[in-house]
């Protein structure tokens, strides 16, 4: 039997569309606070997203979140979690899921257009065979303000 990952986005692109007024909200209001830090250039989509991946390979917590906006929105299928405190639990799971033995994960796509990262990849845990999966973030200022997930995964012990 095969079911949606509980973080998973069936309509991503559809919430993505209706997303973009909080996306422009956001962006402005990253505008202000990168003029008071400075003269500090902001990290490029590519080296957020370089290193969101290695974060989250590594299972670094205080990485991975250090890559999001504060208000950062994460897209799930159980609804939107907004800040570090929502998204938390999210990459727990994710963490203890992919740090048991055998896992096997295969970047499919990786492509960086602008402020907007998407990844497509394919995984095999001890729980679940991942037979396909995206990311896709909008990146403003350095930092991660939106990210959609979206999953089908077939639990291995059912």
């Amino acid at each position: 039997m095969q079911r949606w990952l509980r973080y998973g986005v069936v309509a991503a692109i559809a919430v993505f569309a209706g997303s973009q007024a909080a996306v422009a909200a956001q962006a402005a209001k990253g505008k202000g606070e990168q003029a008071k830090a400075g003269a500090k250039k902001a990290r490029s989509t590519q080296e957020v997203l370089d290193h969101h991946l290695k974060a989250f390979g590594d299972r670094d917590m205080a990485a991975t979140l250090s890559d999001y906006a504060a208000d950062a929105v994460m897209f799930t299928a159980d609804g939107p979690l907004k800040g570090h405190a929502a998204i938390t639990p999210v990459f727990k799971a994710f963490f203890t899921e992919f740090a048991k033995p055998g896992v096997k994960f295969t970047m499919k796509r990786q492509t960086v257009e602008g402020d907007y990262a998407y990844l497509l990849w394919t995984a095999e845990t001890a729980d679940n065979v991942y037979e396909l999966a995206t990311d896709a973030f909008v990146i403003r200022n350095g930092k991660i303000v939106a990210h959609f997930i979206a999953a089908k995964a077939t639990p291995k012990n059912k």
